[in-house]
């Protein structure tokens, strides 16, 4: 097969990641890839990852596997290991929530779990356990109209968690780790059940799992997850059923933990593909209506250089405001001045896994100081705010 390299997705402990263009379709491979490069004699991550993407094909919410293929650089004659993955230009749900600083709506969180739960029942039910689940490993595609989980590079037999417990290195993200992986060291399909748990908690509310986590306090965090009995946060905006799901999640005895098959047939899960099933038999009737009567009709056409990395602002819901910004007033500064949002935490920033972030924006890397007009400008601005709140009934005395 012959591609080329194009930009620079990611890099991690194991390699790099890039974008992969096959110069001519062949074998059933797309045009367009994500390959992930390592020398060849440190390779093994990304062998191991290969095999277990071979076990687990034809799972539509898994990101494919392509083949590997082994390249020496002209340059210097080192080997590099490529493994070929598919591209899913939406990038990872916590990009998604980073870049909007909102969560998701319960709709769009029922839909996204659902995908999830089935990609983990066919983990688990081919013989394997993920081992770091998190919302940087589930990448969103279409648009936002449905999610796969990616990186199982970490994932390892189950049968080697029952004969032989692995009390080596520990495996997975603090954030989103389970009681018996923080105290035992213990690695099987409930310890993903619970980082789903977690997992789930932060789509509803943009935050971490676990309050107060993000004060980098990690071995008091750790003390919390393995060896206290405190558990997990429940949103307290979701409904009923919602939090009856997470409390299944959330049970610190793996044993009595609920499984991804019986978590499928729960009412949080059930009721939404109910829905979609009805939405997708009204698509079928209404299909005479769908051919576009104007330019305004039309789809919207994505450059695939350019892929689009929003999702549907339909799925979004407001974080409360000082979660993110503390005021109108911080904001237009953080604006004005040109400064990078601050959106590092335990469970966002790219030191926790690995990875460098390298999609900036070239405003981004401006030094200048903002001029004193614009300064002038910004403090009438500001000012006016102040005296726009001052007016406001709840602030007068």
């Amino acid at each position: 097969m012959e591609w080329s390299s194009g930009a620079v997705l990611g890099r991690g402990s194991f390699g790099t990641v890039r974008l992969a263009f096959v110069r001519r379709a062949e074998d059933n491979r797309p045009l367009v890839m994500a390959v992930k490069s390592a020398p060849l004699a440190t390779s093994d991550s990304l062998r191991h990852e290969e095999s277990v993407l071979s076990d687990l094909r034809c799972c539509p919410h898994l990101v494919r596997c392509f083949g590997h293929d082994v390249t020496t650089d002209a340059a210097s004659g080192a080997q590099f290991y490529n493994l070929f993955l598919e591209y899913v230009a939406g990038g990872t749900l916590r990009d998604v929530l980073g870049r909007s600083g909102g969560a998701l709506r319960e709709p769009a969180v029922r839909r996204y779990a659902r995908s999830i739960l089935r990609a983990l029942d066919r983990v688990h039910s081919g013989g394997y356990v993920h081992c770091d689940l998190k919302l940087q490993n589930i990448l969103v595609e279409n648009g936002g109209a449905d999610v796969k989980i990616a990186d199982l590079g970490l994932a390892k037999r189950i049968e080697k968690e029952i004969d032989a417990r692995d009390r080596g290195s520990m495996r997975g993200t603090p954030l989103y780790m389970s009681p018996e992986s923080v105290a035992r060291r213990e690695y099987g399909a409930p310890g993903d059940i619970w980082s789903f748990g977690c997992a789930v908690a932060e789509m509803v509310t943009g935050r971490p799992a676990w309050s107060g986590s993000d004060d980098g306090d990690a071995w008091g965090l750790m003390f919390r997850i393995g060896f206290s009995d405190e558990l997990p946060d429940i949103p307290s905006k979701l409904s009923e059923e919602g939090k009856d799901f997470l409390s299944r999640c959330f049970v610190k005895d793996p044993f009595k933990r609920w499984t991804a098959e019986m978590l499928l047939q729960h009412p949080f899960i059930a009721a939404e593909e109910d829905l979609v099933d009805a939405a997708a038999a009204c698509n079928r009737c209404s299909s005479t209506e769908s051919s576009p009567r104007s330019v305004f009709g039309l789809p919207q056409w994505l450059s695939p250089r350019s892929p689009s990395n929003s999702i549907d602002s339909s799925l979004m819901e407001s974080v409360a405001p000082d979660s993110r910004v503390s005021s109108p007033s911080d904001r237009i500064r953080e604006l004005a001045t040109m400064q990078q949002p601050t959106w590092s935490s335990p469970s966002t920033s790219s030191s926790a896994d690995g990875w460098i972030d390298v999609r900036i924006s070239d405003a981004n890397l401006k030094s200048e100081e903002p001029k004193h007009e614009t300064q002038a400008t910004l403090e009438e601005m500001l000012s006016r705010i102040r005296r726009r709140d001052d007016l406001r009934p709840e602030n007068r005395i």
